[in-house]
């Protein structure tokens, strides 16, 4: 089992530009500890005009300066928008590229179409199109970083004449490539292609069983879109530990939070009625998997918040069925102190991960997850 982290990067409403900054520096901050205890990843979302939930619009920047200050644990774009005009595939192929150099070679790539209107209506995206859009970009990018030159003269969604790409990424043949998975059948896009499984919802462990039963059997039969394949499975969820009850009452406050700043973004289908959108995603689904309490605690099903046997336990639950790697949200718009993030993942990796983990693997590189083909 992998653990990883995923930053948000929000703050409380009226964030000033010094409040902004301090997010930034604790996020930092809590990485650079995450990289010293053994955590295996840490993500960053992109995200535009969401303010302020999410001030994470350069998600490179920021995987940059994580980069240069940690030495083990893999940087990851959780997730890069492959949808124009928010970004141009050979501009996502050189960022990643030396974002690759710069970490020595620990990056993974997201890849997903964004799910609000505040994104695509900024932008002025076509809603109808990005699933489309999404394939002709994640079809391009090995492609990109393998070969000595590279076009695409007769794209639906970008146009090239042949240019060499450069540079290319350090690891070979290139870094793992994921795909978001909120809406029903994006696994088996996913496995079809040869992609990893990032999931952004989270539903209950029966539901998602079957989800990575299906991306299972069906990505041995895959075509894939590069030299290697990804079949990884990693889930995203809440995390904090504590030593007593209070530990629940504070995830709890993090959690209501987080649900009450998602309420307030405006899901693509609620604005542009499009087939492609028929449900909300990942963050109407976290606030109805919030409404209900999953036991005494009022945490509901299969968050890793509490005490640590109470978190010992959901892993191995999600463990059970099929789940590589869980990326824990560790805070919302700062509504937990600085102080209590980082108690809570020194808990997490004092009483929980050697559940799961040998010091030996504590202390290696970590594995991509990828095999070439």
């Amino acid at each position: 089992m992998k653990f990883g982290l995923l930053f948000e990067l929000g703050g409380p409403p009226g964030s000033t530009r010094e409040d902004v900054k301090k997010i930034y520096d604790d996020a930092l901050d809590q990485i650079t500890l995450a990289d010293e205890l053994g955590f295996d990843h840490m993500w960053a979302v992109e995200h535009h005009f969401s303010p302020p939930h999410s001030f994470s619009t350069a998600p490179e920047v920021f995987l940059t300066a994580a980069a240069v200050r940690t030495k083990r644990i893999r940087v990851g774009h959780g997730i890069v928008v492959c949808t124009p005009p928010v970004n141009h595939p050979a501009h996502i192929a050189e960022r990643a590229a030396v974002l690759d150099i710069v970490s020595n070679g620990r990056l993974d790539v997201g890849t997903g179409r964004s799910n609000t209107w505040l994104e695509l209506g900024g932008y002025a995206a076509e809603p109808h199109d990005t699933k489309q859009s999404w394939d002709e970009y994640v079809r391009a990018l090995p492609k990109m970083w393998t070969d000595p030159s590279y076009s695409n003269p007769n794209g639906r969604f970008f146009k090239m004449p042949e240019r060499a790409i450069v540079p290319q990424p350090l690891q070979d043949p290139h870094p793992p490539l994921w795909v978001a998975v909120t809406s029903p059948g994006t696994e088996f896009d996913a496995a079809d292609r040869g992609l990893g499984v990032f999931g952004l919802s989270i539903g209950n462990y029966k539901a998602q069983e079957e989800k990575i039963k299906n991306y299972r059997r069906r990505i041995q039969n895959c075509e894939p879109i590069g030299p290697a394949v990804n079949e990884q499975v990693h889930v995203v969820n809440f995390m904090h530990c504590g030593l007593d009850e209070t530990a629940a009452q504070r995830g709890r406050v993090m959690l209501d939070t987080f649900n009450h700043n998602t309420a307030h973004t405006v899901p693509v289908k609620e604005v542009y009625p499009s087939p492609l959108y028929q449900i909300g995603g990942f963050l109407p689904t976290l606030r109805q998997e919030a409404l209900g309490p999953g036991d005494a605690t009022g945490i509901p099903e299969g968050l890793a918040i509490g005490e640590p046997d109470r978190i010992i336990e959901v892993v191995k639950h999600w463990e059970s069925i099929g789940v590589d790697g869980m990326n824990f949200v560790i805070q919302a718009s700062e509504v937990l102190s600085h102080e209590e993030v980082m108690e809570s993942l020194r808990n997490f990796a004092t009483y929980v991960m050697p559940q799961f983990k040998t010091p030996e693997e504590l202390a290696a590189p970590v594995a991509t997850g990828m095999r070439k083909v």
